[in-house]
């Protein structure tokens, strides 16, 4: 039962760990497309 529990805490810290560097990534993705944008304009 515990090492269950140490499994679901590991995949859970994973899955937190993608979440954060997708979201970076669109958040930097955006912003670069703002800046082109606004550069231009």
């Amino acid at each position: 039962m515990d090492q269950q529990h140490k499994q679901e805490d590991t995949a859970l810290k994973g899955t937190l760990v993608s979440v954060l560097l997708l979201g970076g990534f669109l958040i930097l993705t955006w912003v670069g497309v703002f800046a082109i944008f606004v550069s231009r304009g």
